[in-house]
């Protein structure tokens, strides 16, 4: 089961999958796949993408890159131990390699997310459920509109790492197919969403057939057909959950949206409160210093927590009947207790935050003239299929694509769906540069 869970085959493209036999001793098929997605223009962008608080002044504030590089440090340390806890069930597995494939999906797991974070996703997927009737959206089938409907910043990363980043249509990044199934924590499509009502998943029908083809080489695929998430995306999932529970918080406290003594109760529930009272009141530390040195104990002692969870829930989690997450098996309930209270917290005091609405508002206005003028200007290139019957608007709208934008050979749905890469690959910046171009107020 783990030789195929460790799969090193690459997808070309086509029916081309080759696995990696070039490997160095010093740079494993694994280690390139970090390689590919650090050096990778989408994850540079991340720099400049919100992970909380958009359009931040403060570079304290984490964005998308730096939470995206502390989820992978999790990550690999998760990963390592993993390692070490399947070499003694499986002699062959080298646990850096384990290590590796942990923290290169760390990296990838949010290298699909819009500008402006969660609030440009639901902007998007507003746009389109509001449009669904017009003209232009109704010549896509029904599973094509829920890609756009229910769009998943999740989807979008897959979607960038398996087909369009570096080898446009081509196996994109080529990653190793263990590294690839890593990244999923919702291994369906959109339609999934007429199930469940949650607009979570991992690919669009785009993808299907690469999805499936993957998921099969892997050994993810149930007896009725529907895939299971590999055992190793559990780990990704909780490094992520880890960091951004505590790390949201130390942002809020750097913008002194919260104070430090509101968050004592969440580091004595996670860290004792013996230490957390040891460093509130040691005089050497700032107050920076003390949430700092808080966050660290915090983050170590629910890293260590997943691992003894997922050991002992190895089983279920290698098995079809597969729990939801790690967090959600915590059986420490003073840690439990901790996240619970971190999130009321950030409910009540953080995403609630003055100046994050009006940004985030700000975001809905900048997002929808994307939308309202390039999806408009692909339309009448997808009715006319001829770009000198363009306006002078909508072909210079396009033009603004550069080599991204659609082609007049392409459905209308891959048309779109080009537009919605360009939007989505876009920084917060250069999101309200653009809109402001459009416009005719960037001057």
């Amino acid at each position: 089961m783990w030789k195929k869970l460790l799969s090193k085959k690459r997808y070309y493209g086509g029916r081309e999958i080759r696995e990696d036999s070039e490997e160095e001793y010093y740079r494993s098929s694994y280690h390139k796949d970090y390689d590919k997605v650090i050096f990778s223009n989408p994850f540079r962008r991340l720099s400049k993408k919100t992970q909380v608080h958009p359009l931040s002044k403060n570079d304290h504030v984490h964005n998308r890159l730096t939470h995206s590089l502390e989820v992978a440090s999790v990550g690999r340390s998760l990963g390592l131990r993993a390692g070490e806890f399947l070499k003694k069930k499986h002699h062959a597995i080298e646990p850096y390699d384990v290590a590796y494939i942990v923290q290169t999906a760390c990296l990838a797991h949010d290298i699909g997310n819009p500008p402006f974070g969660h609030a440009g996703e639901e902007v998007i997927k507003e746009w389109f459920a509001k449009n669904a009737d017009k003209d232009f959206l109704k010549e896509l089938s029904s599973k094509e509109q829920e890609d756009f409907k229910y769009l998943d910043g999740n989807a979008q990363s897959f979607r960038i790492v398996s087909k369009i980043e570096n080898n446009l249509f081509g196996g994109g990044m080529n990653l190793t197919f263990a590294t690839l199934g890593t990244l999923v924590k919702y291994p369906y499509s959109s339609s999934h969403f007429k199930i469940t009502g949650k607009p979570k998943f991992n690919y669009f029908h785009s993808e299907a057939d690469f999805f499936s083809l993957l998921f099969d080489e892997l050994g993810l695929v149930k007896a009725d057909g529907s895939f299971k998430r590999h055992p190793l995306s559990y780990l990704m999932e909780a490094s992520d959950d880890i960091c951004y529970g505590l790390l949201d918080l130390q942002d809020a406290f750097e913008l002194k949206i919260i104070t430090l003594e509101d968050m004592k109760d969440i580091f004595v529930s996670i860290c004792s409160e013996e230490k957390t009272e040891e460093i509130y009141h040691n005089e050497k530390y700032t107050q920076t210093q003390k949430v700092s040195k808080l966050v660290a104990v915090s983050i170590y002692n629910l890293a260590t927590h997943t691992m003894e969870v997922f050991e002992e829930n190895f089983d279920a989690i290698v098995s079809d009947k597969q729990p939801k997450d790690l967090i959600e098996l915590f059986n420490n309930k003073k840690f439990k207790k901790g996240i619970e209270k971190a999130k009321k917290l950030g409910i009540k005091k953080i995403f609630n935050e003055k100046r994050k609405i009006e940004l985030e508002l700000g975001a809905y206005n900048i997002i929808e003239t994307l939308l309202d003028i390039l999806i408009r200007a692909t339309y009448e290139l997808y009715k006319t299929g001829d770009e000198t019957k363009l306006s002078f608007r909508d072909k210079r709208a396009l033009e603004l694509m550069g080599g991204g934008k659609p082609k007049k050979t392409d459905n209308l749905y891959h048309m779109y769906q080009r537009v919605i890469d360009y939007i989505i690959g876009m920084t917060d910046n250069h999101a309200k540069y653009v809109a402001n171009q459009l416009n005719g107020s960037g001057y």
